[in-house]
């Protein structure tokens, strides 16, 4: 039985996407540089710190990655505080309230900074609900590379097959699939990702409930 739902937060529980591409637009024009949208698209799912690590490279620029890191880190926390729009995604505050009262665990493994991730719980009050919050920072690689989901099931102190990830991006389903734990990929409306190794996909979390998730073995 499931014992424990691993969220991916970017996509997954709130849809911070456009602020990320604000702000990343913003800081490609004060660099300079034009990504195309094929190379933004591989982005998703990754750290800041990798994909600034692969913009340097590509883009040869002169700057430090500690720079480039920090200057669209001031960007994005200030397309935040100006966001009016930014909601969580529809349906997944009552599936994580369901989850909740149902004894269920949950870990958010994020590729955002732990700033990133206070940011949004803070504004959603989601800190009552989680066990654990994880972030992309603490690792040397990102997603799809595994380790992330790997820490997030040591720390669940349940096996692989009590656990389940959600997420929304290719190179999170990826890495799920490298961890071995059965992934439900939510593709979001007009998304781009590719979601053919997902176990199961979604467009809704009203499709999902306590009692599939908890058989969701069966379910798939």
């Amino acid at each position: 039985m499931i014992k424990t739902v691993i969220f991916d937060m970017d996509g997954v529980l709130v849809d911070t996407e456009p602020v990320h591409f604000e702000a990343y637009i913003q800081h490609f024009k004060e660099l300079n540089i034009s990504v195309n949208d094929e190379l933004y698209q591989t982005f998703v799912g990754s750290s800041t710190k990798n994909i600034y690590k692969r913009i340097k490279e590509h883009f040869n620029l002169s700057e430090s990655l500690e720079e480039l890191i920090s200057q669209k880190r001031k960007l994005y926390h200030k397309a935040f505080e100006q966001s009016t729009s930014l909601k969580l995604i529809d349906g997944v505050l009552e599936l994580i309230q369901e989850l909740h009262e149902n004894n269920i665990q949950m870990i958010v493994a994020s590729s955002s900074s732990y700033d990133n991730i206070d940011l949004i719980f803070r504004r959603f009050n989601l800190d009552p609900y989680f066990s654990h919050k994880i972030s992309g920072e603490d690792f040397v690689e990102s997603k799809p590379n595994p380790a992330i989901f790997n820490t997030a099931v040591e720390l669940s102190g349940h096996s692989k097959e009590e656990c389940i990830i959600i997420e929304d991006s290719t190179n999170g389903i990826n890495a799920a699939n490298k961890a071995g734990v059965f992934v439900i990929g939510y593709k979001a409306k007009d998304s781009k990702q590719d979601y053919s190794s997902a176990d199961i996909i979604i467009s809704d979390f009203k499709e999902l409930t306590v009692n599939k998730i908890k058989s969701i073995k069966e379910y798939s």
